[in-house]
């Protein structure tokens, strides 16, 4: 079930979420099988912590890898991953079906997603996605482009 703050939102966007079975979008690899797309359309949220105490999501294609360096050049402070708990403390989501939708905290996007004409955040669960283009996702989130992959 579809998280109520994430519904909202959607439902202000004209958007609605794809549900599965339970537990069978967690990672890239399987939402993009389970979706019918290529892994780099699955747009991966992950959440990080600064140095500076301030916790930032990332939003990159499934078959990137997030750039510590990257992170830095864009924020100034050295970041690391958040624990599963930490990620559901802050954002109500647990690992797997992560997202950018009703979280508090900065959002950064990968460029990279932007080649793509489709692309699928989780919708707070790990057996969701949404489809959406790159510009809905960076006007719905307040979002900042930046390079944040090798």
């Amino acid at each position: 079930m579809i998280p109520v703050k994430v519904s909202a939102v959607l439902d202000r966007h004209g958007l609605a979420a794809m549900e599965y079975e339970p537990g069978s979008t967690p990672t890239a690899e399987t939402a993009a099988a389970r979706v019918g797309v290529q892994v780099g359309q699955i747009a991966k949220s992950i959440l990080l912590v600064g140095k500076d105490g301030q916790f930032r999501m990332a939003i990159l294609p499934g078959d990137r890898k997030i750039s510590s360096s990257a992170i830095k050049r864009v924020t100034g402070v050295k970041h690391s991953m958040t624990s599963a708990e930490q990620t559901e403390e802050v954002t109500g989501f647990r690992p797997g079906g992560v997202c950018p939708f009703g979280v508090e905290v900065e959002i950064l996007v990968d460029e990279g997603l932007a080649v793509y004409d489709k692309i699928f955040p989780a919708a707070g669960t790990s057996a969701s996605a949404v489809p959406m283009t790159f510009n809905q996702l960076i006007e719905i989130t307040g979002a900042a482009v930046h390079k944040l992959t090798d």
